[in-house]
């Protein structure tokens, strides 16, 4: 394309967006990243509102660097699902869990057609977006990526007693949660941080690279749609006008791309004309059928006043919920700060253990507010629906119970604050109780998901290529198959790399 301005055009400077423009910048393609949230240049340039990994204070509603979206969990309950609206995106906002996806959800991806996403095709960009301080020097990590990857070893009592609990339980330690291969257990949290700052992927990859000609940054840029000719993408529309670039990249998160092809007359072709979008290319899957992972919070008292916590994370449990073909679809883990600290609300004081469902079989669909598709996009997570679900988080609450009640925690555990016991031991009582509670990870995957061409419902190859148009990929958790069962961060920052790989 003679008159394209750029090579490149990333649209998001999240997670995944920040590595792929920073990755094939350094080839010398001229890239040009478009950020809607602000721009921070240098790592020291983010407030401490991004910065500080002992707080989420830009994760709460209403933060000028979140989306502040909504979505409805099951037909009576909607909560917020904030989305990074800064250079780093969600990066930025986490609370700096870095889990990679484990080899059986990859190789699980690769026996769905996608071979090049299969674990060990992958494992080089793992290793090479690491500098993993405990394990950097073994085969499987890497020790002088971007990315620092740490756990917490200070003795938290409660951290310990969290350990020896799952161990009194019968639960194996893991101390590597990055392994890949190791049995699902108790061990550290992989963690983004250092020094009590959470690196995010634009500290990490782009204050580095200010200085490259190839690579342009801008902030406070909303892109609209892309631009198509035909069947080919020749650059995004932005309020400033159309950016024509030779290729265009969506890297806008799970919500934010498939959103943009909406707009661009890409999907679903019935659900387009009612919108009032014309129809470029008829791509059933976006925003059909993506994951997440349920969460709920079970709440207790402290019995004794505890030191504070370095970091609110330090340990997790993974355990495989009974008759689960799949390891390690349950996810313990223990918050060691008092959300209102972590937040900036009010700390009362109570302390939680969150129960996630790590491999949902309930789907969710994602589509477009007929009376203004400009508006977020529709959100209907259907949590739940699938009795498998209802049984294993069930199953993952009273496990989370039988741990305050060990030995090795009763010391320092005056009792559970709103959860009852006959609520715990009824199924009926229990599932009314969890839909009373629910809430969501926040770890949208799927909605532009990956696939062969015989997959009806893939919206890209294992390329990343958009079916039905040219110029166009999606690279961010939007394509992966299935949410990883471990928590997308880590896995999001693979895909900048393994995109750049497949793009040379």
């Amino acid at each position: 394309m003679p008159d394209a301005e750029w090579d490149v055009v990333v649209v998001g400077a999240g997670t995944s967006g920040c590595v792929l423009a920073a990755r094939l910048a350094d080839t010398g393609r001229r890239v040009l990243l478009l950020e809607a949230g602000e721009d921070h240049a240098r790592s020291a340039d983010f407030p401490p509102d991004l910065g500080d990994a002992a707080t989420m204070r830009a994760a709460v509603p209403g933060h000028p660097a979140n989306w502040d979206l909504t979505g409805t969990l099951t037909g009576e309950r909607t909560v917020p699902v904030p989305r990074g609206r800064v250079v780093g995106g969600s990066s930025a906002l986490n609370a700096g869990s870095f889990i990679r996806a484990p080899r059986v959800d990859l190789d699980g991806w690769a026996a769905d057609g996608n071979h090049l996403w299969s674990y060990d095709a992958v494992l080089p960009a793992f290793r090479r977006l690491e500098a993993d301080r405990e394990f950097g020097d073994r085969p499987e990590h890497g020790a002088d990526g971007p990315i620092p990857v740490t756990r917490v070893r200070s003795g938290s009592p409660l951290a310990d007693a969290f350990a020896a609990a799952a161990h009194e339980l019968g639960h194996p330690a893991e101390p590597d949660k990055n392994s890949g291969d190791s049995p699902p257990g108790y061990g550290p949290v992989p963690l983004n941080v250092v020094d009590g700052v959470r690196v995010n992927t634009a500290m990490a990859y782009l204050s580095p690279r200010r200085e490259l000609a190839a690579l342009t940054v801008r902030g406070g840029v909303t892109v609209r749609r892309v631009v198509l000719e035909g069947s080919r993408a020749v650059g995004v529309e932005t309020a400033a006008g159309v950016v024509r670039a030779a290729e265009v990249v969506l890297c806008a998160g799970a919500v934010g791309s498939p959103h943009l092809l909406l707009l661009s007359g890409i999907g679903p072709a019935g659900d387009l004309r009612r919108a009032g979008i014309e129809v470029v290319a008829d791509v059933p899957g976006v925003g059909a059928e993506f994951t997440d992972h349920p969460n709920v919070y079970v709440g207790y008292r402290p019995a004794v006043p505890l030191p504070p916590a370095v970091l609110p994370l330090s340990g997790v449990l993974h355990a495989t919920a009974s008759g689960s073909a799949l390891p390690g679809d349950l996810e313990i883990l223990p918050w060691l700060t008092p959300f209102g600290r972590i937040t900036g609300g009010t700390d009362d004081g109570e302390l939680v253990v969150g129960v996630g469902l790590q491999r949902e079989d309930s789907r969710g669909r994602l589509g477009l507010d007929d009376d203004d598709p400009s508006r977020q996009p529709r959100l209907a997570y259907r949590y739940l629906t699938e009795e498998s679900d209802r049984r294993r988080l069930r199953e993952g609450v009273r496990l989370a119970a039988g741990l305050l009640r060990t030995d090795s925690l009763a010391p320092l555990v005056a009792g559970r604050t709103d959860l009852p016991d006959d609520v715990l031991d009824g199924d009926r009582a229990l599932d009314d109780w969890i839909r009373a509670h629910l809430t969501t990870a926040i770890h949208l995957a799927g909605t532009a998901r990956m696939g062969p061409d015989s997959d009806p419902g893939a919206v890209v190859d294992q390329r990343l290529r958009v079916r039905g148009v040219s110029g166009l990929r999606v690279v961010d958790t939007s394509v992966l198959p299935r949410v990883p069962s471990r928590g997308p961060a880590a896995t999001a920052v693979m895909l900048g790399e393994r995109a750049a790989e497949l793009m040379a």
